[in-house]
């Protein structure tokens, strides 16, 4: 339990979900933790119980589709708990599902931006400070959405802007190797979180496909992951054990992207 001992860790939507449990997972392996969310008392709930617990962490509110806001946190972050090792980009929405020709301008935008934009925004600025510390792990969780899975009824801006995610962890891995920073993916399947509170839909009825999944579904488990479970590959490509790994795309779905494509 101690793989990550003298490393800080940013870790975006660190609030809840996926985030809150890297953010625990993260910090039992020794790691300090800058959870950042920008919902403000969420953060501070998750720093503080991972302080109760005796480990080391800092909250932070910030939007990450607001270039000072997450700018700002990323330096303040480094600067209070001493440099800059593990950045989980991983704040994301699922925003409105609905046909394409329905969806506005607006609602395509949010959630671009959010997931795309905010995944751009916290790794920009942490690149200077990974490099002058001698390199590092970025993490992104993207989805299967977009890369593994094109079935589900209007998610087009959700699956595009997932897409683009994996692209740029490639494109960045392949820059920032030669400062030491690694670049992976995550490709989450169903996975119980709260992510339903920011999901809008409507008229989805006849854009849907009729597709009928087996009683046992995804195959391996036969139920969604648990935020720990994506949490365990999150420590694996932050410590050294992955230390050879980037620009990889990590398929953590059970099985579910086997059946449904």
């Amino acid at each position: 339990m101690n793989r990550l001992v003298g490393s800080v860790a940013l870790v975006t939507g660190g609030g809840s979900g996926i985030g809150a449990a890297a953010c625990f997972a993260l910090a039992r392996e020794g790691a300090a933790v800058s959870v950042v969310d920008v919902r403000e008392d969420a953060a501070l709930s998750i720093a503080r119980e991972i302080t109760t617990l005796g480990g080391r962490a800092i909250a932070h509110a910030a939007d990450v589709r607001v270039e000072s806001e997450i700018k700002r946190v990323v330096e303040q972050s480094a600067d209070t708990l001493g440099g800059l090792h593990v950045v989980f980009a991983n704040a994301g929405i699922n925003g409105m599902q609905c046909p394409i020709e329905e969806m506005t301008y607006e609602e395509w935008r949010a959630t671009i931006d959010t997931n795309l934009t905010g995944t751009f925004l916290t790794v920009k600025p942490s690149i200077p400070i990974m490099r002058a510390g001698g390199g590092g792990s970025i993490i992104i969780t993207a989805s299967l959405n977009g890369n593994r899975i094109f079935s589900l009824p209007g998610y087009s801006a959700y699956s595009s802007a997932k897409a683009a995610q994996a692209a740029f962890g490639r494109m960045a891995a392949a820059e920032l190797a030669r400062w030491n920073i690694r670049v992976n993916t995550i490709l989450p399947g169903g996975v119980r979180t709260n992510i339903g509170e920011r999901t809008w839909r409507r008229n989805l009825e006849e854009i849907t496909w009729n597709v009928k999944m087996p009683d046992r579904f995804p195959p391996l488990h036969g139920r969604p992951a648990e935020p720990s479970e994506i949490a365990d590959a999150v420590v694996f490509l932050a410590s050294a054990e992955s230390g050879y790994i980037t620009g990889s795309e990590i398929v953590v779905d059970a099985g579910l992207s086997l059946i449904r494509g």
